[in-house]
């Protein structure tokens, strides 16, 4: 049956290109008359907070420093919710505001025509399925505390205070919040990884040379997953901006034993990677309360400390990189066993739009949404482990009050996404690691295809979880990381069959590992690392075959280039002239090669030296030189131009308003140099560097604790804690960010008196 749509693709063009005028006519005109952002300070923004009659057993004091921290004080757990509620609403409340949108696909009611394709699409993945069961059967402890979160939420839009400038300048109120609601925004953070896998691989299996291309990223049951994978344009770009925003793609975290710290205590070190963008994906809190004392990063609308510490333990955490979603090929499937619902998508300054979303007992059939590539004709359905009952508040939380291993692992046998490699450190000196994922029993050897038959759904039939998935407590060598790669360990069931390439975690391991003991400072200092173990490697391998072909001395611009290129040690600063002409010996090679058609083969995977390197095994030498001659020109042609990597590697950042005509440039805020790269440590990811470039995905936000000293806590976002247009705290962290520099956030609550100068007072 072929793709379903909302109207032609010239229809829906159409419809787009309209829909942005719409949205830019209400939107330009508005900021036109109120002007740019008013520059507030903290103590203005504060006195927005609403004190008086809020749903309270007793007074609540949130103290906060001058980076807009908030620790928040409350005699009462319920009470405590309820102030989460109010920092949260406060800071971000235009964020949680659109990702709610999101996860219903209601972003058309907001954003006119232009979002219909986007909603359609979002509807089609039914990412809130799961969230009436969950609700249902969650304890009655986790509902109160959403119930006292969402009451904060709702006190601080019932307040006197002005919308956030996004809102004012659409018009818009938000709606009271639920405790479904917040469950919604939670299953749009858990959206799985494999989902940005699959975009790029549906569109190339189309090629005649599939079969061998699937067997070359299944070789060795692993292919590097696209960190940077090219959109396939608009709505496309859209959705993959939208997953990689909220989605947990990557991230570093790493913990050193007591025996092998310096300060004689364990440490632990977190640095989360998801998309660049402005107000940043995280958020920074102490809580204090009878039955939670903890501090640490926050997700925008989900009440529970994500990566931080309490008294007696800290955590951390990497995707996984589960294979937690099947694509079953339900093209044969019996129209009797396809359920349809009609839905209809409101749409701002246009008519409603009613759709068909089908589903099967294999989960939606993924393949009818407009944004997805065709498959070919075939019919494919998405069985995600999220469509699923699985309480990840109520793991969050019981890991937050955890006060040991045992007690941390059971916190996690709930959790099931999006499935997570967790890293644990503890006031005893311990170190630890485990899985938090629901995963299927499948068979250990990769799938034949893409998707798979119907028959494979007996896999689905029972799951391994946190108890039954590897791990291990006080390994031997005194740390544990983690970077997106391969479990080390084994277990009875596949976690995936997509990893990342192991740079970073070789790295990591090599600081690490080093015979002094580990201190703050070297955790900083790996958390800035640029340096990618292989990439000498792969320079040794092209400049050996420029050797052997006579290429490197055949005009004075191919000598200086390779002689500047050979003594480069693999490092990515922003001013490294080898870390420029590495990567455009790169791209010209793969270009020359394989031809435009081909870069979408090697830009399919998390980096593309993985095919690089296999094309050097299998491709017959004198096609190789033919490619890397004229790639030795380009790329010593544009190296002199730029110069350096930092000219060509570049850190924009942007709010989403600065890509409106006119009024743009008010919402762009940086565009500067940057150090690192794709598997560099402190990543910074991209696409194939042909030339100037922005960084699309890395690092965000940074933590270090040190177990011995409960109030020895560094975090630091990329941009601002305040999300409210005009803040000065708004982008007040990116300096910070930029000199390896730390906020501290204390946990216990007589410290954060002192140390954090502003108060606000809760009351009944």
């Amino acid at each position: 049956m072929p793709k379903q749509t909302t109207g032609s693709s010239r229809t829906r063009s159409l419809r787009t290109a309209w829909g942005l005028g719409r949205l830019a006519a209400r939107v330009v005109p508005a900021a036109l008359r109120r002007g740019p952002p008013r520059t507030v300070t903290v103590a203005e923004r504060l006195r927005a907070v609403p004190t008086r009659n809020l749903p309270l057993r007793a007074p609540v004091t949130i103290h906060w420093n001058e980076h807009h921290v908030p620790f928040i004080e409350a005699e009462h757990d319920a009470d405590l919710a309820v102030g989460l509620g109010v920092v949260h609403a406060h800071l971000r409340l235009a964020q949680i505001e659109l990702m709610r949108r999101a996860a219903y696909g209601r972003l058309a009611e907001l954003l006119g025509p232009v979002a219909v394709d986007l909603d359609r699409t979002l509807r089609t993945l039914d990412l809130t399925r799961a969230v009436r069961p969950i609700v249902a059967t969650m304890p009655e402890a986790t509902f109160d505390w959403l119930t006292g979160f969402a009451r904060g939420i709702n006190a601080v839009i019932a307040g006197p205070g002005e919308l956030p400038e996004e809102l004012a300048l659409l018009g818009h109120r938000p709606e009271p919040w639920t405790v479904e609601d917040l469950m919604a925004l939670g299953r749009l953070a858990a959206t799985d990884f494999t989902w940005r896998v699959w975009i790029p691989l549906l569109r190339l299996r189309a090629r005649t040379d599939w079969p061998d291309l699937w067997e070359r990223m299944m070789r060795d049951n692993a292919m590097p997953v696209p960190a940077f994978a090219g959109g396939g344009g608009g709505g496309v770009d859209a959705l993959l901006s939208l997953l990689g925003a909220f989605g947990r793609q990557g991230s570093n975290a790493f913990a050193v034993a007591a025996e092998r710290s310096a300060t004689g205590s364990a440490l632990i070190a977190s640095d989360p990677h998801l998309g660049i963008m402005l107000p940043n994906t995280w958020l920074m809190a102490g809580l204090s309360g009878p039955g939670l004392n903890a501090v640490g990063l926050m997700i925008p609308g989900v009440p529970a400390v994500a990566l931080g510490r309490n008294r007696r333990i800290a955590w951390g955490g990497t995707s996984l990189h589960a294979q937690s979603s099947e694509l079953f090929d339900v093209t044969d499937l019996p129209e009797g066993e396809i359920v349809e619902r009609r839905e209809t998508i409101r749409v701002r300054w246009g008519k409603p739009v009613t759709v068909t979303v089908r589903d099967t007992p294999y989960g939606p059939i993924l393949t009818d949404a407009p944004l997805l590539p065709d498959a070919g004709g075939r019919r494919l359905a998405l069985h995600w482990v999220g469509h699923l009952p699985s309480d990840e508040v109520t793991a969050l939380l019981g890991v937050n009050r955890a006060a040991g291993w045992a007690e941390f692992r059971d916190a996690l046998d709930g959790f099931a996404v999006p499935a997570q490699n967790m890293v644990y450190a503890d006031a005893d000196g311990r170190v630890g690691q485990c899985m938090a994922a629901r995963l299927p029993w499948r068979p250990p050897h990769p799938p034949d295809d893409l998707f798979v038959p119907r028959d494979a759904r007996r896999h689905w039939e029972r799951f391994a979880t946190a108890a039954t998935l590897p791990a291990v407590l006080s390994p031997p060598r005194g740390f544990v990381a983690s970077a997106n790669n391969r479990p080390e360990a084994a277990g009875t069931v596949p976690v995936g069959f997509f990893f990342s390439p192991d740079d970073r975690v070789r790295r990591l391991r090599a600081l690490l590992g080093r015979p002094d003991p580990v201190g703050i400072a070297e955790l900083q200092a790996a958390q800035r690392d640029v340096l990618v173990p292989s990439a000498p490697e792969l320079r040794d391998r092209l400049l050996a075959l420029a050797r052997d072909a006579g290429l490197d001395a055949a005009s004075p611009e191919r000598r200086r280039f390779c002689d500047g290129l050979r003594p480069w040690d693999g490092r990515y600063d922003a001013e490294s002239a080898g870390a420029l002409g590495f990567e455009l010996l790169l791209y010209h090679f793969a270009l020359g090669l394989r031809g435009r058609a081909g870069l979408e083969v090697y830009t399919a995977g998390w980096e593309p030296w993985a095919f690089l390197r296999d094309d050097l095994d299998r491709t017959p030498p004198d096609r190789l030189a033919a490619a890397l001659g004229p790639a030795l020109d380009r790329a010593a042609a544009e190296a002199g131009r730029h110069g350096t990597w930092g000219a060509v590697h570049r850190l924009r950042l942007a709010h989403v308003l600065g890509s409106v005509p006119v009024i743009g440039r008010r919402y762009r805020f940086a565009d500067v140099p940057s150090s690192g790269g794709n598997e560099t440590v402190m990543k910074t990811a991209h696409g194939f560097a042909g030339g100037v470039h922005r960084v699309r995905m890395g690092a965000n936000a940074r933590h270090i604790s040190d177990l011995g000293d409960p109030d020895a806590n560094r975090f630091v976002l990329l941009g601002g804690q305040d999300g409210w247009l005009g803040s000065t705290t708004f982008l007040d962290q990116f300096d910070l960010w930029r000199r390896g520099e730390y906020v501290q956030i204390p946990l216990r609550a007589e410290t954060a008196r002192t140390l954090f100068r502003y108060k606000t007072v809760l009351t009944p």
